[in-house]
């Protein structure tokens, strides 16, 4: 019968490698009361059957911290626990096929070192040298990495459970979580039942889903959202290999394979781009430990690239035949952190067969998020709140996890658009914007119009890590914008209504800008958290004496409503997404007005509508409400239409802009002109971690507020100076391009990386954003300085700039 306390202070469900590693990690904090409950048996899901791969390198500088930080705690656990873990640093080689693959691995091996990770390029035959049974006949260089390891997974679960339970955390098998009591926006506790018929409840402050592939289903009795399918991975063991010694770990992934020598034989493994979803309906009640059926003609073609890769495994008899399934989310990032549903449910699951490597510090942060009731650091690429509602659709989740598990091997091409569950948010503008040849990318399952083709050009990406086939598409909408007038759907932003008889006390209280404004007046302002980190960078327009509209990044409009609503507090105000409601469409250029003045009676000079100001006027024979405010440094307007005109409003708008030459724009137009303003892109160049005055982005903070969130960090720094910098560069050739975490070097030494980058096609060359420290040193020393930027194993000179580059006194803007 299982020993279950009545209480907790907090409950995990599931019993793999990360739910492991979250009881270790908050044991480790001090806390007590902690209970993991595992369905059947310890490590039983997917963690048994995990290939162990253990790598440092990631996409961001954060979770790169997280994956060096699970190899060191991999490393200790064995003399902390008496439990083996394998742990071994074997090195990694990444080996391309391709020029463009090796350019990927150039630019990432430069983002490795801005990030402190030992990397080495390697030539073919250094390939060779470092892995004698590969044939390199068609291989254009690599990557090496020599701490990167592997690892024995069931084992190191084990040493993470026995470390929580030597700490006093409750670690029982065999009980299955059946239901989970709710109040209001928080649980109160569990009911389980044992194999054994017994059962009980446990009351408890938190409840964390460590659930894996059980992880959606889990994530419904909960009330909250967790998107994410199993899918079948396969992998193959040799029998063993006479002579065979340790080897690095090797991927392959033109050929979608990687290798791992354990024991004297060798494991191949494969994302192969036609994933197969398992499950869909739901996991059999039983499962533990179990394979599922064999399918060699599904891996069969992986194995014949491998054969001819390591012409030894022609040999080698099979030992194995593995397919176990294994559970990936829409964007093949883990999901973690407090659900936005609830404010006591936590999220660490979906890992995307990168769990082993992931655990250690997942776990840890996790712990460190509950413990202090903040984000330790930035985890916007895998916080639960990115997750939009529909995206746990089990049709959806079944298409695109068919392309997602492929996709972690595939070319990583910047600019790269997800091809499966496509078209399931779409823009007043959509139909129209087709009509005119848009090419669109896919944002929190919005589809959007990133850039144009011409008459007669294929409307599709063709992905490059060169210059793509849009880039003068793109430079022709640019200087559009730049010289006479361009149109584009900003229809996907957030659009948050706040209204009650508290509203301009609570816009006041979350947020730093100034909100006590009249009516009609648009604030640019971020909400920050007590260390004077930014949790969002949004534009709040009083639309009323008791209403104000906050308008957000597409991506982050569930994660910026969450936060005002988890600080409402004793405010009356009612906070609702209204995001479908209206469609925008940016009208940008010098020739702005003119375009406007065509369709409008409306009087829209500076004396009637100044920058920062919004009106309601008449456009054709419909309303809007246009907000005089721009994200690409230009005269120009977001003219707001309801969703039922915004069809009559487009088609007056583009026909009368046709005797102008107006240019329909996109999203990527957007981009380059915005870091020619050096204004700043959220989850990029301004995260949580990074303080608002070193952001350069004081001016919008009214520090004469008497109380607001994030105040007294804001005066602190104003006291203590600034540590970092936020600079903006142009690279003195026009030809390299920059896309983000290129190094930056100061004086010949790396001291940092872009956070952003893109090409300022009116300034003739690639630009970024990116901090450089400059602990007590003046702007005018961190100018003085000469700088440069990696791109793909070379430096090349840039300009620096703590102004916009780009009409640094705004008076294009104000026009």
């Amino acid at each position: 019968m299982p020993d279950l306390p009545n209480s907790a202070r907090v409950v995990i469900i599931g019993g793999g490698v990360i739910g492991c590693s979250v009881a270790y990690h908050l044991t480790k904090l001090g806390w007590k009361d902690v209970v993991l409950l595992e369905r059947k048996q310890l490590t039983s899901g997917t963690t048994w059957h995990a290939a162990g791969l253990i790598a440092q390198l990631r996409a961001t500088a954060n979770m790169t911290k997280l994956a060096r930080y699970s190899q060191e705690l991999y490393g200790d656990l064995e003399a902390e626990t008496g439990v083996a873990t394998g742990f071994k640093r074997v090195g990694s080689i990444t080996a391309a096929l391709t020029d463009e693959r090796l350019e990927e691995l150039r630019r990432q091996a430069g983002m490795a070192r801005a990030f402190g990770v030992e990397v080495e390029d390697i030539s073919p035959a250094e390939v060779k040298a470092k892995y004698e049974h590969l044939n390199i006949d068609d291989v254009t260089g690599g990557v090496y990495l020599p701490l990167d390891g592997q690892g024995d997974p069931a084992n190191i679960a084990l040493a993470l459970a026995k470390g929580a339970r030597q700490r006093g955390a409750k670690v029982q098998e065999r009980v299955a979580v059946t239901r989970i009591a709710r109040d209001g926006r928080r649980v109160t506790g569990i009911d389980w039942t044992g194999e054994d018929g017994t059962d009980g409840h446990i009351t408890c402050d938190h409840v964390v889903n460590c659930a894996g592939m059980w992880g959606h289903e889990v994530g419904r009795m909960a009330g909250v959202n967790v998107p994410l399918q199993a899918c079948e991975h396969f992998y193959i063991v040799t029998e063993a290999i006479k002579d065979l010694q340790q080897l690095p770990v090797l991927r392959v992934p033109d050929e979608c394979a990687y290798y791992k020598e354990d024991a004297g034989k060798m494991l191949l493994g494969a994302f192969e781009p036609n994933a197969k979803p398992w499950a869909v309906n739901g996991i059999p009640r039983d499962f533990e430990f179990d394979q599922l059926p064999e399918d060699f003609d599904h891996f069969e073609p992986i194995l014949e690239a491998a054969v001819n890769r390591m012409p030894m495994l022609a040999e080698a008899g099979i030992h194995t035949f593995f397919n176990g399934p294994e559970s990936f989310t829409p964007d093949d990032a883990y999901h973690l952190g407090l659900a936005p549903e609830m404010d006591n449910v936590w999220v660490a699951c979906g890992f995307n067969s990168i769990g082993i490597q992931s655990a250690g510090g997942a776990g840890m942060a996790l712990a460190q998020w509950m413990d202090e009731g903040q984000k330790p650091f930035d985890l916007g690429d895998v916080d639960i709140s990115r997750m939009q509602p529909f995206m746990g659709n089990k049709t959806y989740l079944a298409e695109r996890s068919t392309e997602t598990l492929g996709l972690l091997y595939a070319d990583h091409f910047p600019y790269r658009q997800k091809a499966t569950a496509r078209g399931v948010r779409r823009t007043p503008f959509h139909h129209h914007l087709m009509q005119n040849g848009a090419v669109m990318g896919e944002l929190a399952g919005w589809e959007r119009a990133n850039w144009f083709a011409r008459p007669g050009q294929d409307a599709a990406y063709e992905y490059s890590w060169k210059r793509q086939n849009f880039f003068d598409n793109v430079a022709e909408e640019h200087r559009a914008v730049r010289e006479n007038v361009g149109m584009y759907d900003m229809s996907s932003f957030g659009k948050i209504r706040v209204e009650g008889r508290d509203a301009e006390a609570f816009m006041n209280f979350v947020g730093g800008g100034n909100y006590s404004v009249p009516n009609g007046k648009i604030v640019y302002t971020q909400f920050l958290n007590d260390r004077g980190g930014i949790e969002a960078d949004v534009t709040v327009t009083r639309l009323t004496e008791t209403a104000y509209l906050v308008v957000t990044p597409a991506a982050t409009r569930l994660a910026d409503q969450t936060w005002m609503q988890r600080h409402v507090g004793d405010f009356n105000v009612v906070i609702t997404d209204v995001t479908a409601g209206e469609g925008v469409l940016a009208i940008m250029g010098p020739n702005a007005r003119k375009l406007l003045n065509a369709v409008s009676p409306a009087d829209l000079s500076n004396e009637v509508n100044p920058f920062g100001t919004a009106q309601e006027i008449e456009i054709g024979m419909g309303l809007a409400r246009i907000h005089r405010v721009t994200y690409v440094g230009e005269l120009g307007w977001e003219v707001y239409v309801g969703a039922d005109q915004c069809g009559h409003v487009f088609e007056v708008l583009h026909e009368a802009g046709q005797a102008m030459d107006v240019k329909l724009c996109g999203m990527h137009m957007m981009d380059t002109c915005r870091i020619e303003k050096g204004f700043r892109h959220f989850g990029h160049d301004i995260t949580c971690e990074d303080h608002v005055m070193e952001a350069g982005l004081g001016f919008a903070v009214k520090k004469d507020k008497p109380a607001f969130m994030g105040r007294d960090a804001v005066l602190r720094k104003q006291d203590e100076g600034l540590n970092n910098r936020l600079l903006q560069f142009r690279l003195t050739d026009p030809e390299p391009l920059l896309y983000h975490n290129e190094p930056i070097v100061r004086d010949g030494e790396i001291v940092g990386y872009l956070s952003s980058g893109a090409y300022g096609h009116h300034l003739g060359g690639a630009m970024g954003l990116g901090y450089v420290p400059c602990t007590g040193e003046t702007a005018a020393d961190v100018l003085a300085s000469s700088y440069q930027i990696g791109v793909a194993g070379t430096r090349v000179k840039a300009e620096v700039s703590l102004k916009p580059m780009y009409d640094p006194k705004s008076e294009r803007v104000k026009a």
